[in-house]
């Protein structure tokens, strides 16, 4: 009688549910392109945008904690949205070791250019049942803080 040795674990790409979340944000972004091609911007910056469009005159770290990114990482990005005018950065008076990030005339321009357009994908994909749509960010968003609240 042969031996049995245990299942080898299985290793398939359709049903790993971070490969699912990666690719459908990876479909999403390539679905906001012709808007952001529109505004000139990548989706990191265009997320920078909306969390200034929410709140103005914010230090690095604030925006970072919003959109889950290193200070590290905004930086760059920080710096083409300076140099294409939509921000402006200068040290906090009170702590040099701080970053402020402000919007421009032009930043607030964009915002009104920003909002005229709506993402087509998302009609396409959920047409009327905005409830749907709803439901499913919720689920992500319970997601994203149940593993964050596991991490410590």
């Amino acid at each position: 009688m042969p031996a049995t040795s245990p299942a080898e674990p299985r290793l398939d790409l359709d049903e790993f549910l971070c490969f699912a979340i990666h690719s459908t944000a990876q479909a999403i972004g390539r679905a906001n392109k012709p808007m952001l091609d529109h505004l000139g911007l990548t989706y990191p910056q265009y997320l920078v945008m909306v969390v200034l469009w929410a709140e103005d005159d914010q230090t690095v770290g604030q925006i970072g904690e919003k959109l889950f990114l290193e200070s590290n990482t905004l930086t760059p990005l920080l710096k083409r949205l300076q140099a294409a005018g939509y921000i402006e950065r200068s040290r906090c008076t009170e702590d040099e070791r701080q970053v402020r990030i402000r919007l421009t005339d032009g930043g607030r321009a964009l915002r009104e250019r920003a909002c005229a357009f709506k993402p087509e994908w998302v009609e396409r994909a959920f047409g009327e049942d905005r409830e749907a749509a709803e439901a499913l960010r919720q689920q992500i968003v319970a997601l994203r803080n149940r593993l964050l609240s596991s991490q410590g």
